[in-house]
C-alpha cells in the first residue's frame, strides 16, 4: 500500500461520512459540510488528510475547489484488502480438502441405464 496511514484515516467516522458524499462525484467543501454536523472548516481539514493519504484529490472548478474520491488510492487500499480475502479463500479450501476428503462415491462417476 502505498500509504499505510490510509486505514487510520479511514478510521475517523467524519472522514467515513465525506468519503461517503463523495462516492456520487466531486462537491465542493459546502456541499459536504451540508450533510454532515460540523463545520467547513473542519470538512476542509479532513479534505486535505484525506489527500495526504492518497484517498481524495481536489480540482478548480472555475472559482469553486471540488474534492472527490482518489480512485487509483482506493483501488491500493482495495488491493491490499483484497490480498487478505484471496489468503482467506484458500485457506477455507484447505480446509474443506482436509475435513472433506472425497470419498468413493464422489469419486467414481455414476452410470445411468
Amino acid at each position: 500500500m502505498a500509504n499505510s496511514n490510509a486505514l487510520a484515516v479511514c478510521a475517523d467516522p467524519t472522514r467515513q461520512a465525506v468519503l461517503t458524499a463523495l462516492r456520487h462525484g466531486p462537491r465542493s467543501v459546502g456541499q459536504i459540510a451540508a450533510g454532515l454536523p460540523v463545520s467547513q472548516s473542519a470538512v476542509s481539514q479532513h479534505l486535505r488528510v484525506l489527500r495526504e493519504a492518497g484517498l481524495g484529490r481536489s480540482e478548480s472548478a472555475g472559482t469553486r475547489r471540488l474534492y472527490s474520491v482518489d480512485l487509483d488510492g482506493l483501488g491500493e487500499l482495495r488491493a491490499w484488502f483484497d490480498r487478505f480475502w484471496d489468503d482467506a479463500l484458500e485457506a477455507f479450501a484447505r480446509h474443506v480438502e482436509r475435513t472433506h476428503p472425497p470419498g468413493p462415491a464422489a469419486s467414481a462417476p455414476k452410470e445411468t441405464p
